[in-house]
């Protein structure tokens, strides 16, 4: 399988497949394919599975699609502006992601619910106890709120992070969170009350602008129906 990204802020991956190569995408992510590729629909394992994922902020049905000859073309896009991140799972590593992270990826990649350990991580971390787990072989695409910053955390190594602007991170990265010191740093400051800690070894992705954030800026410039 060839991918490329395109579309700026944006984006939408365009996957050149070969026969017999299947992706698999939350349903609705699919912007358009050529006429050689099959779609088929199911929850990817049962329906335990599916209420899963939905669990996990996506949908219970996967789409799968199917080049049936050489040169299929299928295109998936973002739902918001923002990224599209490609990261390539061998077996052995595994990503988490936040909800509704997931895009697409080959045939090979599963998904599943990953569950915060850390009572206070679930609790004040942002995004709760229930996460995306992506492990297996093969591509996997990721949609990002805004633009990416990637971190690679020595063993040891901390990082501070606002909620929500967490994307993804290998599971090799510990997540806890940590209050903010100072009550005047806590009543004036702005951050809230806890930050992110992410401690390594592992790769971290960093997204700009939370869908949730640009939601709150965009809220007061909506006007209200008066009658």
């Amino acid at each position: 399988m060839e991918y490329e990204i395109t579309g700026g802020a944006y984006p939408m991956v365009v996957c050149k497949l070969q026969k017999g190569e299947t992706m698999q995408d939350e349903t609705g992510a699919m912007a358009y394919m050529t006429p050689n590729i099959k779609m088929e629909t199911s929850t990817g394992g049962g329906l335990l599975k599916g209420l899963g994922r939905a669990l996990s902020g996506d949908t219970i049905f996967l789409n799968y699609f199917t080049a049936e000859e050489d040169g299929g073309e299928i295109a998936f896009s973002s739902c918001y502006p923002g990224k599209i991140i490609p990261i390539r799972l061998n077996g052995s590593n595994s990503i988490i992601g936040q909800k509704n992270a997931f895009l697409t990826a080959e045939k090979d990649v599963k998904l599943e619910m990953h569950f915060r350990k850390k009572l206070g991580a679930g609790i004040f971390g942002g995004e709760g106890f229930i996460l995306q787990k992506f492990t297996g072989n093969g591509m996997l695409f990721l949609e990002i709120d805004g633009e990416v910053i990637e971190k690679d955390l020595a063993p040891g190594e901390k990082l501070l992070v606002d909620q929500g602007h967490v994307a993804a991170m290998d599971e090799t990265v510990d997540f806890d969170i940590e209050r903010v010191k100072g009550a005047k740093n806590i009543l004036f400051g702005g951050e809230g009350l806890f930050f992110a800690t992410l401690t390594g070894p592992g790769r971290v992705w960093i997204q700009t602008m939370p869908i949730s954030r640009l939601a709150e800026a965009i809220i007061p410039y909506i006007p209200v129906n008066r009658e």
